[in-house]
């Protein structure tokens, strides 16, 4: 999720006594620059629900072209997480992301980032994203393993398991380059403690400071585990990231 909201969600100002369960966002984005410099000069690149763009700034030797269907707006619903703001810009393309007004085979390469667990029907996202891609066509997604409610009402699925993208990317003719698990079931667990303070804070009689003290024991114990982990990220991650070709 966006930067801001994952900080005022996870309350990381007020618990400092290690990163674990911090770097969720920052692992995708550090994923998200590496291969995007993996797509050939000059690609025309589509970033499929782009919302606020801001991997533009990644795509300077790509030819960006924006989608998003630009109806989300964070004052209209106080349900669970939301944005304090939010702008679009200036998008490309208002469209559904399951029909999109472009041709077939028109794409170099298409990114989707943090957005499936906002599409009602998926696969049909998939299935779009194939006939827009040229043969060879690269394909990029992250979306969560495991989420709370956020950008409400657009919130329709809390995850995406690797099974997911394995059956849905085969029957739509990719291949799988890559598929990188963001995280393990430590860190997930830790990130999740962090949100308690917020989470009093809205939902119960407030957040006791006096607790702070057990939940840093608790993170320090998460950390150790999260350490020694060998392999806990196929029981529970924070998403994927997966990078495929149109074959």
């Amino acid at each position: 999720m966006i930067k801001k909201i994952i900080k005022k969600a996870l309350g990381i100002s007020n618990i400092n006594c290690s990163r674990v369960g911090t770097q969720n966002e920052a692992t995708r984005i550090t994923w998200l620059e590496a291969t995007l410099k993996k797509i050939p000069n000059g690609s025309r690149l589509l970033d499929a629900g782009a919302g606020e763009q801001q991997f533009k700034k990644f795509c300077g030797h790509l030819n960006y072209v924006s989608q998003d269907f630009a109806q989300y707006k964070p004052e209209e619903l106080n349900k669970g997480l939301q944005m304090d703001k939010w702008d679009y810009g200036k998008l490309d393309i208002i469209s559904d992301i399951a029909a999109i007004p472009e041709q077939d085979a028109s794409f170099d390469a298409i990114m989707c980032t943090e957005v499936f667990e906002h599409i009602i029907n998926p696969r049909d996202a998939v299935k779009e994203f194939s006939r827009l891609l040229k043969k060879d066509g690269y394909l990029i997604i992250t979306a969560p393993f495991c989420s709370l409610t956020h950008f409400a009402p657009y919130h329709f699925y809390t995850g995406f398991n690797k099974y997911f993208y394995e059956t849905s990317l085969k029957e739509n003719g990719f291949e799988i380059l890559e598929m990188t698990p963001n995280g393990n079931f430590f860190e997930f667990v830790a990130q999740e403690l962090r949100r308690i303070p917020s989470t009093a804070d809205k939902y119960c009689n407030g957040y006791a400071s006096a607790d702070k003290l057990e939940i840093d024991k608790t993170l320090q114990i998460l950390e150790k585990y999260s350490k020694q982990d060998k392999g806990s990220s196929e029981f529970l991650c924070f998403g994927y990231h997966v990078f495929a070709k149109k074959i």
